[in-house]
């Protein structure tokens, strides 16, 4: 099995792309921030494709 993935190198993977990692973590946060923010927004507060809206008329397809 080591023949078909080649020579095995000690080479460090995770400590050099920690900062990618935590980066995208943060972004990621943001993200879900942002789109709860706008989930409990006035602007889209009515719009049926919104999981908070309560409108029982808006799941009739």
């Amino acid at each position: 099995m080591a023949g078909f993935l080649g020579k095995k190198f000690p080479a460090p993977v995770a400590r050099p792309m920690a900062p990618f990692y935590i980066s995208g973590l943060v972004i990621l946060y943001g993200v879900n921030a942002a789109a709860n923010a706008m989930m409990h927004g006035d602007e889209f507060k009515n719009d049926p494709r919104n999981p908070l809206n309560k409108n029982p008329s808006a799941d009739a397809h």
